[in-house]
């Protein structure tokens, strides 16, 4: 029983460093299981109060749920057609979750306030928000190679998902340390990053569906296509 475990380990470590896709699966089921602890909470807790700003959180972190378990569906799909259409449907509900997000920062600012980490829970989360944005984007640059569309989608997804955890920090920071002498800054300060966030996501959304549209349209996919309608 042992000699077994130990050849399931070794065999699973193995397929954890050459795998990919068996990585980026690994990775969706974590995010997918947060994002569902994350909606009860905020949803919970949107009803409780009546807060429109919890509810809104949640409506985000359910459609970045739906996204990675569409992601998931298509993980391990042979045919690129269906991954690239999965890919630009990504795109399209990414341009929903901006509105979601949208509004989440025009909350933050008229109302001036931020998110709340109690004690020294800040910290940790300041660590995972900077360790999150650079590995995301160093995987972005490290797995350019791999042309699945869903691997691409996963990432993209990752790193909005990490920019959005650096606007939360930025709030909780201000909220923290910047006192309540100059609101002004603050408001300006949440507003500015908030919106090039959003920005940055609305041009992925885009680059994204144009991406999509422009292979699909390439002599390879009419081809397959016109194939299986045939069979």
């Amino acid at each position: 029983m042992k000699r077994l475990k130990e050849i399931l380990k070794t065999v699973i470590e193995e397929q954890f460093l050459s795998d990919i896709r068996f990585r980026t699966g690994l990775s969706l089921r974590q995010n997918f299981f947060i994002n569902l602890l994350y909606i009860a909470m905020k949803m919970t807790a949107g009803i409780y109060y009546g807060s429109v700003w919890f509810i809104a959180l949640a409506l985000y972190y359910t459609l970045l749920a739906m996204i990675r378990l569409m992601l998931l569906h298509r993980l391990n799909a042979q045919d690129e057609t269906p991954e690239l259409r999965r890919y630009r449907l990504c795109g399209f509900m990414l341009l929903l979750m901006n509105q979601a997000l949208v509004g989440i920062v025009v909350f933050i600012v008229h109302q001036n306030r931020g998110f709340d980490y109690p004690g020294v829970l800040i910290y940790a989360m300041a660590l995972y928000s900077f360790y999150a944005v650079i590995m995301t984007a160093i995987n972005a640059v490290k797995f350019k190679r791999h042309e699945s569309p869903i691997l691409s989608a996963a990432k993209i997804i990752d790193f909005v998902d990490a920019l959005v955890s650096l606007l939360s920090l930025t709030t909780a920071l201000l909220a923290r340390f910047g006192g309540d002498n100059d609101p002004m800054f603050r408001q300006v300060i949440t507003a500015l990053e908030g919106s090039a966030i959003c920005i940055a996501m609305i041009i992925l959304a885009i680059y994204m569906i144009v991406r999509a549209n422009r292979e699909l349209k390439k002599p390879r996919f009419n081809n397959s296509q016109t194939s299986n309608q045939a069979a």
